[in-house]
């Protein structure tokens, strides 16, 4: 597996990249901080709660406003790993599914320890961060999925009956490889779900939301974003389901005004591809993000997921300025998130100022080890 050489950075364009990878990832946890305190309620569990409009603003989930759910955790772990990734890349001993299989295995020692342990230099910066050594209701896909050493394939995935949307939910990352090819982008997203979650429609869906984001991130429209994911699914074995999502999710934008009821059609079963429309759905009618991810969480589902991938869609769409800014100050780990987004940015754009064989920044191995 490869990569292309990747765009010319100008000044103007690293600017414009570094709005989307902030945006993609803050807006991600955003939607998921908007939808933990509601998720798997029915609508009238959450008006009753938040009033007839629903959720509109963060409320307490965890213990506190803002706090974000698993699905954030391993979104920053994804980037982790995509950036140790880059890092392997000089030894020559490159594979990615294996560089994200070990930043998802830091993320699981998150949920098993009781903090960092210091003494394991080769976890690198982000697995000492104590605040995600915080239990948030990961689903048992993803704790049997990453249970032991053995690292699922597409010829032997785990957890094959999983179909959930968690796999899904963390794939934005993988999205903003711009200098790789698309066709390339799916793949790898594809065989990482498929670490812990085995059905096609998870592995396939969260393919098809990374093309999604990449097409963003170059600078597409959502609709054009779509019809780029259609065309590389289209040879996939088991992509039907995937597919027809996608084409329903279109199809609602034209049947009449947003609606709650809209939104849990598309959802149906909670599936992968079920919370990838709704998420595509809420994308192209929201007036704003925050109409946007008011429509993805109100509804009777995963409200996190569903927040969760909206909010990536229209952070990579729209960049950072466009996120709700009274919402950014309380999101949890949000200083996280933005050194983490920073890193990956500059890793994209000037990794071969920070290592390779005229040398290499001590502090920045430091931080990503190729170990």
């Amino acid at each position: 597996m490869g990569a292309t050489a990747g765009p010319v950075w100008g000044r103007a364009e690293q600017q414009d990249f570094r709005s989307r990878v902030r945006g993609t990832l803050l807006g991600a946890a955003v939607g998921d901080a908007l939808g933990a305190p509601v998720d798997g309620l029915d609508l009238d569990a959450i008006r009753e709660a938040h009033g007839a409009e629903g959720v509109v603003d963060l409320a307490p989930a965890y213990g506190r406003r803002g706090a974000v759910t698993h699905l954030t955790q391993l979104t920053l772990f994804t980037v982790d790993g995509l950036i140790r990734a880059q890092v392997r890349r000089d030894t020559g001993a490159w594979h990615p599914p294996t560089d994200l299989h070990r930043a998802y295995l830091r993320w699981a020692a998150t949920q098993r320890d009781w903090g960092p342990d210091e003494r394991r230099k080769e976890d690198g910066w982000l697995a000492r961060e104590e605040w995600l050594y915080a239990r948030r209701d990961p689903s048992r896909a993803l704790l049997l999925g990453l249970g032991d050493e053995t690292m699922g394939t597409l010829d032997a995935p785990k957890n094959p009956g999983a179909a959930g949307p968690e796999a899904v939910a963390r794939s934005a990352p993988f999205g903003l490889l711009v200098g790789w090819e698309p066709q390339l982008v799916v793949q790898l997203a594809v065989e990482c779900a498929a670490q812990t979650h085995g059905h096609p429609s998870a592995y396939l869906s969260a393919g098809a939301y990374a093309v999604i984001v990449h097409a963003l991130a170059c600078g597409e429209d959502l609709d054009g974003a779509v019809q780029r994911a259609l065309a590389l699914l289209a040879g996939r074995a088991g992509n039907p389901p995937v597919s027809d999502a996608l084409q329903h999710a279109l199809g609602a934008v034209r049947q009449g005004m947003p609606s709650p009821a809209r939104v849990e059609e598309l959802i149906a079963g909670g599936t992968a591809e079920g919370l990838l429309a709704a998420a595509v759905y809420c994308a192209l009618v929201g007036e704003d993000v925050r109409h946007g991810l008011r429509l993805a969480v109100n509804h009777e589902g995963p409200s996190a997921a569903a927040g969760a991938l909206t909010g990536g869609l229209l952070g990579a769409l729209y960049g950072e300025t466009a996120l709700p800014p009274a919402w950014l100050a309380e999101l949890e780990g949000r200083p996280t998130l933005l050194e983490l987004a920073d890193d990956f940015a500059m890793e994209m754009t000037q990794g071969p100022a920070l290592h390779g064989p005229a040398g290499s920044s001590p502090g920045w191995l430091a931080r990503y080890p190729r170990a």
